[in-house]
C-alpha cells in the first residue's frame, strides 16, 4: 500500500506541474491579447467575446438566483416590520374598543336612568357607587353625594330600572345605601294586580322573599311588586320587582335593580310628612269655636 501511494505522488506531481504551467501560460496569452492595441485584434476581442459571453448564462443563473433571494428577504423584513405595526395598531384599537364598550354601557344605563318614570312630586339627586363594602352579614355601597348635596338619612335609592335600598348613614360629601337584600332591610310593598300587601324582607340573595302576605292564593309568578308607602319609609309606587317561586317554594321577589352594575344611583327627595306639635291639632273644628259668655257681677239669683 506504501508503495502503489508513493508511485501515485510520483506520478500526480508532474501532472499538476504542467497543468499549473498551461495554466499560467493561457492566462499570460489571455492578458497579452487584452492589451494589445490594434484594430483588428480588437475586433478579434469582440468576435471572442460573442462567442463565449453568451454562453455563460448558466453562469450567471446562481448569482441571478441570490440576487432574487436577497430582494425577497428585503420585502420579507419590510413586511414583518409592516405585521408588527399592524399588531400594535390592532392591540390599541383593542383598547379603544373596550373603552368604547365600557362608555356604551355607561351611557344606556344613564339612558336607564333617565327613562324612569317617577312621581311628579318627587324630585332626585344622582350619585356615583364609589364603593361596594358587601359582605356575608351586611349589603351596602357608598355614593358620592351627602349632607352638602342636601340628602338626608331614610331616603329611597334606585338605579335605572327599580328601587335599591334607602340612605342608612350621611356624610359631608358621601352616604351609605342599605340595600334591599341586607338583612336588615324591610321595606312594606303591594303586590299587584291583586293589591296584597306584603313585607320585602332582606336575606343577602338577589331574591328576597315577601311576608304577612294576606291571601297568599291570590299572587301569582310574575305579578309586579312595588313599593306600597306605608309607614312613609318610602314613596309609594316605585318598581321593586317581580314575584318568583324560590326552589324552597316560598314567594320571593325577583329585584328589577340589576345589583351586578351598581354605578350610578338616584336618590329620591322624600318629603316630610307635618307634624303634630299638640294634641289639640290632632282633631280638626268643624266650625268655628264660641267664646262664653261673660257672668255680669251683682246681678240677683
Amino acid at each position: 500500500m506504501a508503495i502503489d501511494r508513493r508511485g501515485q505522488e510520483e506520478y500526480a506531481r508532474p501532472v499538476r506541474r504542467v497543468l499549473i504551467g498551461v495554466l499560467v501560460v493561457v492566462l499570460l496569452a489571455i492578458f497579452g491579447l487584452w492589451r494589445i492595441d490594434n484594430p483588428r485584434m480588437e475586433r478579434f476581442r469582440s468576435a471572442i467575446v460573442d462567442k463565449v459571453v453568451p454562453s455563460f448564462d448558466w453562469a450567471l443563473v446562481p448569482v441571478t438566483r441570490v440576487s432574487r433571494m436577497f430582494d425577497d428577504f428585503q420585502s420579507y423584513a419590510r413586511i414583518y416590520e409592516q405585521n408588527q405595526e399592524l399588531r400594535r395598531e390592532l392591540q390599541s384599537m383593542k383598547s379603544w374598543r373596550e373603552a368604547a364598550i365600557q362608555l356604551e354601557q355607561e351611557n344606556a344605563r344613564l339612558l336607564d336612568l333617565n327613562k324612569v318614570r317617577l312621581n311628579a312630586q318627587l324630585t332626585f339627586v344622582t350619585g356615583v357607587v364609589l364603593t361596594d363594602n358587601g359582605s356575608p352579614f351586611r349589603r351596602s355601597v357608598l355614593l358620592n353625594v351627602g349632607a352638602r348635596d342636601g340628602i338626608q338619612d331614610g331616603w329611597a335609592t334606585m338605579d335605572g330600572l327599580g328601587l335599591v335600598g334607602r340612605i342608612a348613614g350621611v356624610g359631608d360629601k358621601t352616604s351609605r345605601v342599605i340595600l334591599l337584600t341586607d338583612t336588615n332591610s324591610r321595606v312594606p310593598v303591594t303586590i299587584q294586580p291583586s293589591g296584597q300587601k306584603a313585607l320585602l324582607v332582606g336575606d343577602n340573595t338577589l331574591a328576597p322573599p315577601v311576608d304577612i302576605v294576606e291571601n297568599v292564593e291570590d299572587v301569582r309568578p310574575g305579578d309586579r311588586v312595588v313599593t306600597s308607602g306605608d309607614g312613609k319609609v318610602f314613596p309609594a309606587d316605585v318598581l321593586v320587582g317581580q314575584i318568583a317561586l324560590g326552589p324552597d317554594r316560598r314567594l320571593r321577589v325577583k329585584l328589577a335593580a340589576d345589583y351586578g352594575r351598581l354605578e350610578f344611583l338616584r336618590v329620591l327627595r322624600t318629603p316630610h310628612s307635618a307634624t303634630i306639635g299638640t294634641v289639640g291639632g290632632l282633631i280638626a273644628a268643624d266650625g268655628p269655636v264660641s267664646e262664653p259668655e261673660p257672668v255680669a257681677e251683682g246681678t240677683d239669683g
